[in-house]
């Protein structure tokens, strides 16, 4: 299935058309000149609900711990700034409204001294940061910013670490931070908490890095022309979206509303699923599991979310295109979703087949990682016939970026849903597949590798690749009746690619049921079932090993949480340990002084001899 056409960032906030793209690339022929700087208060009319706004830790002085002079003395330019921009210091911050959903925002004002950071700043964003960890809602940045201000010295630099640890805090509390680089924002405020976001927005246009076009100047003379802008930051994958000025509103309003946790969906409320039919196994599956018109992963994620947000990069300088990502909504559930998207089918592709590498794999965990701080249900999209493993790769760290996919998806506690949509090929699908529920559709595939590759193995010959494909059960019937696969997903008689908008139809309710599936528990017990699975992988279905399993899980539904029955049971037996001692001693008490007063009887009685 040819990739569907690119549209702009601003359009990534779909409303659920399965004919508009997650890969948007902005257009950048209007863009690179940088809009110029508006100021925090004109910022706070464009982007929050009107009247929303309400200023906090304005009282924060402005020090001056060096008493600074150049031409004129640093007061004079801190009064100077104050009467150009109205405001008392280069960041404004409070509470707001965006499309009816609350943050916590500090906002620069470049007209102040160039949005530079001082002791007073960091303050600001780092008290902003703690409102918004105790009101539990989201965080918001809108940086506009030259860096550090000289004028304080190591006071000013310091506030890079202090505001960068106030943002760690925020993700291990699990509160949301977005950020919305606009023009410029570069220095100590970019590199500290200004790409902490766990949303990266840009204004079309900005100039953003952390060493400015003068900066780099003072070592290379030549550099002072080159500079990055936010388009060249998109294309390596370092901020997710961009959108022009007037459009960042409406971005913003779509990404808080995907980071909210919603409720677990009722059971009994959803559409029920369609039992898979006539099952193929062998060759045929293998067929049309790789039919070139199959739908593939940007088809069901469009087709299946009623808003979708692309997320790109591994935050390293590398966007892949065979790992598309980003936050969506199923039904009513909010969920990270993740799938590898083989474009034309073919290795020198744009999308490389779907043979993702080291990059999109860390784009994969950071996306992973993601959905565990947030709370979020993540589900996944497998389709790759194997990870691209050329020399590059292995050199980049294919190997260890797997392995770091397949242990992240082992610790998550958030719920967690895998659908095989083609071909599942080898260690490359694996990454992305252990979770909660796994779903196959029924004319997909999983092998170890390649019926081709294997036939070469064991028998030097790859025209016995259906023989083997039969022999390996690589079909999605086989690895249900193996216990691998939880559910098998119908499909149109004939596969998926006969019917695609029926595919979809299909698949609907099988994902909205193993979603709220997995929803249902708590974190401990989705990872606890997860290690219990993989233990008994390969009891054939009906056997003792097996009963045991569904035991466990049933178990483990009922009980509040598996650790909580255990440290309950364990605190109930040392307490009876505990009477149990202090009875016997009491007994021994006892018996020692019936002992001592039998004793002093004997030797009281008078004797019977006179």
């Amino acid at each position: 299935m040819p990739d569907p056409p690119r549209t702009t960032a601003v359009a990534a906030c779909h409303n659920g058309s399965a004919s508009q793209s997650s890969e948007r690339r902005p257009p950048v022929a209007d863009s690179l000149t940088p809009a110029t700087s508006i100021s925090a208060r004109e910022w706070v009319d464009l982007l929050f609900d009107e009247g929303s706004f309400s200023e906090q830790f304005a009282g924060i002085a402005t020090p001056d711990p060096l008493h600074f002079e150049d031409s004129r003395s640093y007061a004079e330019r801190v009064k100077e700034a104050r009467e150009q921009s109205g405001g008392k210091e280069a960041v404004l911050t409070g509470t707001a409204h965006i499309g009816g959903l609350p943050v916590v925002v500090a906002v620069s004002d470049f007209r102040f001294i160039g949005g530079s950071m001082g002791y007073a700043v960091g303050e600001r964003v780092a008290h902003a940061m703690e409102r918004a960890h105790a009101a539990k809602a989201p965080f918001l940045a809108v940086t506009c910013s030259g860096g550090a201000r000289m004028q304080e010295g190591m006071v000013a630099l310091l506030q890079m670490a202090k505001t960068a640890a106030a943002a760690q805090r925020l993700h291990e509390a699990g509160v949301p931070m977005v950020t919305l680089l606009a023009n410029p924002t570069t220095g100590g405020v970019f590199a500290s908490y200004g790409t902490q976001g766990d949303i990266l927005i840009a204004e079309a246009g900005a100039l953003i890095g952390f060493a400015g076009p003068r900066v780099r100047a003072v070592h290379d003379a030549d550099e002072e022309r080159e500079t990055l802008y936010a388009e060249d930051l998109y294309e390596r994958g370092l901020i997710d979206l961009i959108a022009p000025r007037e459009g960042l509103r409406n971005v913003l309003i779509s990404v808080l509303d995907l980071l909210r946790v919603t409720p677990v969906p009722d059971l009994d409320l959803l559409p029920q699923v369609i039992e898979a039919r006539d099952l193929e196994r062998g060759w045929t599956t293998v067929e049309r599991a790789r039919h070139v018109q199959r739908p593939r992963a940007l088809h069901y994620i469009e087709a299946l979310t009623t808003d979708f947000v692309p997320l790109r990069g591994d935050r390293s300088g590398i966007d892949d295109p065979a790992l598309v990502g980003g936050l969506g909504r199923i039904g009513d559930t909010n969920v990270v979703l993740i799938g590898q998207e083989r474009g034309d089918m073919t290795l020198d592709g744009a999308r490389h087949d779907g043979r993702v590498s080291p990059a999109g794999y860390r784009k994969a965990k950071r996306l992973m990682l993601l959905a565990q701080r947030l709370h979020l249900p993540l589900v996944t999209f497998v389709d790759t016939p194997g990870a691209h493993d050329g020399i590059a790769d292995e050199g980049a760290g294919l190997a260890s970026a797997i392995s770091d996919c397949l242990a992240t998806m082992a610790s998550l506690t958030t719920p967690s849903v895998a659908v095989v949509i083609g071909e599942g090929g080898s260690g490359g699908a694996l990454a992305l597949t252990w979770a909660d529920r796994l779903l196959m559709q029924q004319n997909a595939m999983f092998a170890i590798t390649s019926p081709e590759g294997a036939a070469a193995i064991l028998y030097r010959d790859r025209a016995r690749a259906p023989e083997v494909a039969e022999a390996l059960g690589v079909a999605a019937a086989d690895l249900h009746t193996l216990g691998v696969v939880d559910s098998l997903i119908a499909e149109p008689p004939g596969g998926a690619h006969t019917d695609p908008v029926a595919a979809v139809r299909l698949m609907r309710p099988a994902v909205r049921r193993a979603l709220a599936e997995a929803m249902r528990g708590r974190g401990s017990q989705r990872r606890q079932r997860r290690e219990v699975r993989l233990n008994t992988i390969g009891v054939p279905p009906g056997g003792l090993f097996h009963a045991l399993r569904n035991l466990g899980e049933v178990i483990g539904e009922a009980l509040p949480s598996f650790d909580e029955a255990r440290g309950a049971a364990a605190g109930q037996a040392a307490r009876a340990v505990k009477v149990a001692n202090a009875a016997g001693a009491a007994v021994d008490r006892l018996r020692h002084r019936g002992d001592r007063a039998e004793a002093v009887a004997v030797v009281e009685e008078p004797s019977g001899d006179t």
